[in-house]
């Protein structure tokens, strides 16, 4: 069993027993991409048996990188955004970042206070979901001239560099595979759209399709729920109670369209034959659940890799103008949507 280290361990320490020079040892930390992966290892074990840890602070206090991203996102409590982060968080890993999340609950007013507190702790850039968030946000990042970044949206007029689905053409694909399928009567279910303009922008893009098919969605066709399978389940059973329900329900999300086809199953009604539901998003185990769902899929992977890659191009000053990357959409037709002819429903 080791002992104790007696003090602190430094980075000459480290150095020393690892018989190399101390510059190497901050450009594991750094830079490890220039760090051959034999020395690297050599360092690594080294590092973990005297116990060493950097002083971060004290880097940001002599002007270096704090080798951390600051990402802010609006909820931690489903898994939205799971595979967006993972990816993220494992491409700035490679690259010798470390990130500080944080999240604001769909709270735009809230949102600025976690900013200010991951600018306190000096991080290198932050990455922010979405494009709508107060002025105040947007100025205080500005004043700081800290690289920023939108995640999950794109708008070929944003602010600050995004990288994004186009989440207009997300919904609106999602309304026309249910047109396709001979659906006239199609209600939407979808979070709230203040402050989340990944939400309002589905909604447009679909009710843009009905629109143009002649359809209207009356305000007594649309209903919001948080981002909760319960809660989605809740509203859907009252929706599945109605004579008049009806033949197709569009889901903002795969999260909501779960808790719609658990509505489903406890109402009796069979999918896709009494009940067509689509959702977007293509979560992971949204093809597994029964009946599997239709979505449209958003590449979260790709562009949690993408903004990653970007965020550390921006921080090295490789990148100084605004740089916008949009990723589409895909249609995943799965068992949860059907013909309407062949429903048997109105």
């Amino acid at each position: 069993m080791a002992g104790k280290q007696s003090g602190k361990v430094d980075i000459v320490a480290v150095a020393k027993a690892a018989k190399v020079s101390a510059s190497t040892v901050s450009r594991t930390f750094n830079h490890p991409d220039l760090v051959n992966p034999a020395t690297r290892k050599k360092i690594d074990r080294t590092i973990r048996r005297l116990g060493y840890i950097r002083n971060r602070a004290a880097q940001a206090m002599h002007g270096k990188r704090s080798s951390t991203v600051g990402l802010v996102v609006p909820t931690i409590d489903h898994a939205i955004f799971a595979e967006l982060v993972q990816s993220f968080s494992e491409t700035l890993e490679a690259a010798g970042f470390t990130i500080l999340m944080t999240s604001h609950g769909y709270d735009l007013e809230r949102e600025y206070a976690v900013v200010r507190k991951l600018l306190e702790h000096r991080v290198d850039g932050v990455a922010l979901i979405g494009l709508e968030h107060s002025d105040e946000t947007y100025r205080l990042l500005e004043q700081q001239e800290l690289p920023t970044l939108a995640v999950w949206n794109f708008d070929k007029a944003s602010r600050v560099s995004c990288v994004g689905a186009e989440n207009m053409l997300a919904g609106r694909m999602a309304a026309e595979h249910l047109l396709e399928l001979g659906h006239r009567d199609i209600g939407a279910v979808f979070p709230n759209t203040q402050g989340n303009d990944r939400s309002f922008d589905r909604l447009r893009g679909a009710k843009a399709a009905l629109s143009e098919a002649g359809i209207t969605v009356p305000e007594n066709r649309q209903w919001t729920t948080p981002y909760s399978v319960a809660q989605a389940k809740a509203v859907c059973l009252e929706i599945l109670a109605k004579t008049d329900r009806p033949s197709a329900l569009l889901c903002g999300n795969d999260v909501i369209a779960q808790g719609c086809l658990y509505a489903a199953a406890q109402r009796g009604l069979r999918v896709p034959q009494d009940l067509s539901v689509m959702g977007i998003g293509d979560f992971k185990g949204s093809k597994d659940i029964e009946p599997a769902l239709s979505t449209v899929r958003l590449p979260a992977q790709t562009i949690g890799e993408r903004a990653a890659k970007l965020i550390v191009r921006l921080i090295a000053g490789e990148k100084t103008e605004i740089t916008r990357e949009a990723f589409p959409p895909k249609l995943m037709e799965r068992v949860s949507t059907r013909r309407l002819e062949t429903t048997g429903v109105r």
